[in-house]
């Protein structure tokens, strides 16, 4: 009896004598094994390192890490490590690019169609060690001279190294002569820095709190502080800007001097020196009437007799109307008006 989803059909008699894909001629691997028979396994292969590919009318880089369905085949062996070959179609132009394992180098190589990048990786650089091949060691090993030569700069390589040797160990002698004095002169510079990164952070927490701000803030820096220097804020007195508010009259009226100002004159320097002085006047007397306009009240000034001497009247506080003499009589009768009516 054979579960469901868990394979090929197999019939009761073949059941335990072959698999549904022995069965059916089919591999477990699916499309990716259609070229088996040849040795020859369909795998995701990633690019290893930038490569140029030689197929393309244009100069085409292909970069690191993009992948490929490539055909992987065993085509030799470096002693009992095998070789294998990645063969892959680049989709621009439609052509074949093969990459092979280096062994013996442990790196891969591009055998056919790309080259690889140059990125100067490869170069030799000081203190790196060349490994040499059969080849160069036999020639090496025939040659009395080069033999000679080698032993010569590997002599001069080796007294290089050895001084360098002793020379970071005496540095590293005197700094570290007395370790006590040393550690105790790096826990003293902690304990300074602590306080004073402390003392920044809770300035810091202090005006989050004050600003109510959600985000870090950077500490303070020189430069910060030699712009800030060059902004000036003018003074302001709040007694003489609320009596400079409450003087203001409400409605702005446009003197006729301001529209005579506006329109372009043609008159002579003396005629604009008139006129400006004229502006000058006005302005005086505006200024003088706001400043006044505090102590007067337009509702009283025509009720009070002519001979009692006006007060100064303080903002904020009732006082009562003066009563009329008896002796002034409205010429019209009794009424609410001191004028007469039609």
């Amino acid at each position: 009896m054979q579960g469901f989803n868990m394979g090929r059909y197999v019939p009761p008699d073949q059941e335990g004598l072959m698999s549904g894909n022995q069965l059916h001629g089919k591999h477990a691997l699916g499309a990716r094994a259609n070229k088996i028979s040849q040795g020859i396994l369909t795998v995701r292969f990633e690019m290893p390192y930038p490569i140029w590919c030689t197929h393309c009318p244009k100069p085409t880089i292909i970069g690191q890490g993009v992948r490929f369905n490539a055909e992987k085949k065993k085509v030799g062996n470096y002693h009992s490590s095998p070789i294998f070959s990645f063969r892959m179609k680049h989709v621009a132009c439609g052509g074949w690019i093969e990459i092979r394992t280096d062994p013996k180098n442990t790196a891969y190589v591009v055998t056919e169609g790309a080259r690889k990048r140059d990125l100067g990786e490869d170069k030799a650089e000081e203190g790196d060690v060349k490994i040499l091949t059969q080849e160069e060691r036999e020639a090496i090993r025939d040659n009395a001279f080069a033999a000679l030569e080698g032993k010569v700069e590997d002599k001069k390589r080796l007294e290089q190294s050895k001084q360098r040797l002793e020379e970071l160990q005496e540095l590293s002698q005197q700094q570290w002569d007395d370790p006590y004095e040393h550690n105790k002169k790096l826990r003293e510079l902690f304990r300074v820095g602590r306080k004073q990164r402390e003392k920044d952070a809770s300035v810091s927490v202090a005006l989050q709190d004050k600003m109510s701000l959600g985000t870090d803030l950077l500490p303070e820096h020189e430069d910060d502080v030699r712009r800030a220097g060059f902004i000036e804020f003018g003074g302001l007195d709040p007694e003489k800007a609320v009596g400079k508010a409450v003087s203001a009259p409400l409605f702005k009226t446009e003197d006729s001097t301001a529209k005579m100002k506006s329109k372009p004159s043609r008159h002579s320097k003396k005629r604009k020196a008139e006129d400006s002085l004229k502006q000058k006047t006005a302005n005086l007397a505006a200024e003088i009437r706001g400043n006044t306009r505090a102590a007067m009240d337009p509702f009283l000034t025509g009720s009070r007799p002519s001979g009692s001497a006006s007060k100064p009247l303080l903002l904020g506080v009732k006082r009562k109307r003066p009563r009329l003499e008896e002796s002034l009589v409205p010429t019209s009768g009794a009424g609410l008006v001191d004028y007469d009516s039609d």
